[in-house]
């Protein structure tokens, strides 16, 4: 692992490795869940958004 792109310092050279591994997995993650959302909407979300848009009415 030391001389990883030329950076001598083994735990550098970890920390740059598992920031882009990191990246990679954000990256793959967010392509599986692209467009993926709730089938149904909560009765919870439902009264929610009536209350906001009451309240928006009252302003």
């Amino acid at each position: 692992m030391l001389g990883f792109l030329g950076i001598d310092d083994g735990w550098v050279s970890a920390a740059y490795l598992l920031c882009m591994l990191s990246t990679l997995l954000c990256v793959v993650y967010g392509l599986i869940n692209w467009n993926r959302g709730e089938a149904e909407v909560k009765q919870e979300d439902a009264e929610w958004a009536a209350h906001e848009k009451q309240v928006e009415e009252e302003l």
